[in-house]
């Protein structure tokens, strides 16, 4: 089964996400280069972070409030696909065995961060994309790193044995400046249970809003639940629609 995401699809999704990233005061924008309809989804948050001992923190502030984390069963099993493709089985058990993902470490080794996060559309995969940055509060640029070492542990081993689905450094291919960003060359792979479990329980399924929940945590930000709960019916989310 081979899946495409056409950028008429990408755009419309990146709309619905707009419009529930508003509701919940989320701090989602778009960003138009130059006044074309080109651009990305942009969002800002400030995470609390450990360079120093590789461990990741709560986020502690983004451009707006998140909203209630609300589970629901349809959001859990689409998580349970997930992470199943993702070959995490364990990553879940080992988070919460270290107290709920949290490490615990002395205030004056924390460092709060400030995050820069866009979602562009990639022409030659046909996926969304992920490119982040981050900054101290006194405008120092991470290294890769420090990027590096912000990401939870359980995470980073297994993005480390894997060099085409890593964290890399690349020219912002609209902005023209270095960022950080997700090699997206398995996108499909990890997509396809979760399109094929929405398809056979005739569910509709925002293919960025749900490719964000995956690849978000990774690198520090999080999808509140509450947006699956608002998730309506669309044409365009890919739900009923059987991948070619």
């Amino acid at each position: 089964m081979e899946l495409c995401v056409q950028e008429e699809t990408f755009h419309h999704c990146c709309q619905l996400l707009l419009q529930q990233s508003e509701q919940l005061r989320d701090g989602w924008s778009w960003e138009s280069v130059q006044g074309s309809q080109v651009g990305y989804l942009r969002k800002t948050a400030l995470r609390s972070v450990d360079i120093n001992s590789s461990s990741v923190w709560d986020q502690v502030g983004s451009s707006s409030d998140s909203g209630s984390h609300t589970v629901c069963h349809q959001q859990q099993q689409e998580k349970s696909a997930l992470v199943a493709s993702f070959d995490a089985d364990n990553i879940e058990e080992d988070i919460a065995d270290d107290d709920g993902g949290v490490c615990s470490v002395s205030k004056d080794s924390r460092e709060v961060l400030q995050y820069e996060y866009h979602i562009l559309y990639s022409c030659s995969y046909s996926t969304p994309v992920l490119y982040f940055r981050a900054f101290t509060l006194e405008g120092r640029s991470l290294s890769l790193e420090e990027v590096w070492s912000s990401v939870h542990p359980n995470f980073r081993i297994r993005l480390q044995n894997s060099p085409l689905n890593t964290i890399t450094q690349q020219e912002h291919p609209l902005l023209g400046q270095p960022f950080f960003m997700l090699h997206p060359c398995k996108t499909e792979e990890f997509m396809k249970p979760v399109l094929q479990l929405a398809q056979d329980q005739h569910r509709p399924v925002n293919y960025v809003l749900t490719w964000l929940s995956v690849v978000g945590p990774l690198v520090g930000l999080d999808v509140p639940l509450m947006y699956f709960t608002l998730l309506l019916p669309s044409p365009a989310l890919l739900s009923n629609n059987k991948p070619n």
